[in-house]
């Protein structure tokens, strides 16, 4: 791509008016970083086209309207029933079109997949870091996508007009009508007039094939920009620093791995769409407002929803006429919205708390960060114990317990959970800081016992490489924010101070007990006065560290200067 010259002549032809060659020359050559841990945003986006592409063939037979018609198809067990057009159509795909029932459960599958991988790769953003400046503004958007997949998926979840989704839909109407003052009028507009309506089934489809798919392609787009403008984060290593990006150009190595691993994804969703089952509506039946699937459960991705709701204690109160549901009320209107909103502007928060304006494109060991990461496990406790609140029936009946008990158990938990995964996850991160520490000063334990002159026995100590000694010590040394001194040279108190101490008191919280990296002066007195092996096996060779086209080599002075760097 030297020149226009070697385009073949429609690519020419196109660069002329374009310009493509000269953009194309420039960004095709951007380097990323290669990590197996990247890979979870590129399943989100693969999922996403899957679900595009089925999405596309099952809107050519599927019928979004709630028109009663006599089913008169293939599945003997409903034929001559009353049912919708919507879940009539549904059934016609599953049974009479050709290849229908394979293409509902990829589309299915990919749903599944495409929520939990957007979990998964945000899960990794937040414990390594990768949502600090210049990069707050792409988790906000990361986190819209995760939100509004999970609505897609629930409407989609509700189209066929089928007896289990409309459970569903009948709990979220019920939750819908919680809501003070406008709960009954949102539910006429949402549902068409009384629950299940007439127009729901239309309405959704519009929603669930336009415009959120559309919404969400638009900020995948934005996610990918950005993504691009700021450069990939990386992990420490060698080489590695917060100036450059070491790792594959986009064209050919890594266009070529991730069209790739694209058919992957797509080989393995088809995979599980024609060997494992999923929503079998024809087992259902079409939706009855007076009737209800024993055992009931949504998707997954739903679940902790339904937990919250189902933990919640059942009373009332009035006022003045109006009656608060205080057990759907606060289960579904004000704690979802309350942690899904600390989880969005969690980069702020932390960036207020710990004052750092500093931009980062290296991302944090998640031991480095012991706070954080005690936050991250109080955030998947809590998730976890409400999700599996939404199964509490299934759990009793499987295993044969009290429904009371573990509904009193998850209470119960839902408070203490949170606070001990935080405590004991921020306490083991400390502790794998500590070993760090010791290996970095006294390297490993050989095993070799040695007696020295005096008579006192050691262990012998090998060095650790230099290579690992370089990510050892590839991070900053963290400090609570200092707020000054309480007034200036003049004697005048600086403004906003008691907000200042307490954000000084959360600082103080956030790093108390984070273990430094140690100074090169720890390093170097730690080596002299170290047992058990020679100083000249510290750092007396050059290592050699894997790159893009065979080694990179590090010599002494430099590997000392990386490692002593703070």
């Amino acid at each position: 791509m030297s020149t226009t010259k070697d385009f073949p002549p429609p690519v020419k032809w196109i660069d002329d008016r374009l310009g493509i060659g000269k953009i194309g020359k420039k960004n095709l050559r951007k380097v990323f970083p290669d990590h197996w841990s990247f890979m979870l945003g590129e399943i989100a986006l693969y999922s996403f086209i899957i679900l595009i592409l089925t999405g596309i063939f099952l809107t050519l037979w599927f019928k979004p309207s709630m028109g009663e018609v006599e089913y008169q198809g293939s599945y003997s067990l409903l034929k001559g029933l009353h049912m919708s057009e919507a879940y009539a159509s549904t059934l016609d795909i599953t049974f009479d079109v050709r290849g229908g029932l394979l293409m509902r459960q990829i589309h299915h599958w990919a749903a599944v997949l495409f929520v939990a991988s957007m979990m998964v790769h945000l899960l990794r953003i937040f414990f390594t870091g990768a949502f600090r400046k210049p990069r707050e503004l792409n988790w906000v958007i990361g986190f819209t996508m995760l939100f509004l997949g999970i609505i897609e998926g629930f409407i989609g979840y509700g189209l066929p007009d089928d007896l289990l989704s409309g459970t569903g839909l009948r709990i979220t109407q019920g939750m819908i009508q919680a809501s003070p003052v406008i709960g009954t009028y949102l539910s006429f507009f949402i549902f068409g007039g009384e629950f299940p309506g007439n127009e729901f089934v239309s309405r959704f489809f519009t929603i669930h094939v336009l415009l959120i798919p559309g919404l969400i392609l638009a900020l995948v787009t934005a996610h990918l920009f950005l993504v691009v403008y700021h450069k990939h984060t990386q992990y420490p290593g060698p080489g590695r620093t917060e100036k450059n990006v070491v790792g594959y150009p986009l064209m050919p190595v890594y266009m070529a791995k991730a069209g790739g691993f694209f058919f992957v994804v797509f080989g393995v969703t088809a995979l599980m769409g024609a060997l494992l089952q999923i929503n079998p509506v024809w087992l259902y039946g079409p939706y009855n407002p007076a009737e209800v699937t024993a055992g009931s459960q949504p998707d997954w991705y739903m679940g902790w929803l339904e937990g919250s709701v189902r933990l919640m204690p059942g009373f009332e109160s009035h006022f003045w006429g109006v009656t608060l549901s205080w057990n759907l009320l606060i289960p579904a209107l004000l704690i979802p919205p309350a942690f899904v909103t600390l989880v969005a502007l969690y980069p702020f928060i932390e960036q207020w708390i710990t004052g750092d304006k500093r931009e980062h494109h290296l991302l944090d060991r998640p031991r480095n960060m012991p706070t954080r990461t005690g936050i991250g496990a109080a955030f998947i406790t809590f998730y976890g114990l409400l999700w599996i609140g939404g199964g509490n029936d299934l759990i009793a009946t499987h295993f044969g317990v009290s429904l009371n008990n573990v509904t009193w158990f998850l209470r119960v938990m839902i408070f203490l959970g949170p606070v001990f995964a935080f405590w004991a996850t921020r306490r083991i991160a400390i502790s794998l800081q500590r070993s760090d520490n010791e290996r970095l000063l006294h390297g490993l334990e050989s095993g070799i016992i040695m007696r020295l002159p005096h008579g006192e026995y050691i262990e012998k100590h090998t060095p650790i490489s230099t290579y690992e000694a370089y990510e050892l010590t590839a991070r900053d040394r963290i400090l609570p924010l200092d707020i000054g001194p309480e007034t200036d040279e003049n004697g005048v108190r600086a403004p906003k101070r008691a907000l200042n101490k307490v954000r000084a008191r959360l600082s103080r919280f956030y790093f108390a007990d984070s273990v430094q990296k140690p100074t090169a002066e720890d390093i170097a007195e730690a080596h002299a006065h170290g047992h058990g092996h020679d100083d000249h096996e510290e750092l007396g060779h050059a290592d050699e560290v894997p790159g893009l086209t065979g080694t990179v080599e590090i010599d002494d002075e430099t590997a000392r200067e990386q490692i002593t760097k703070h």
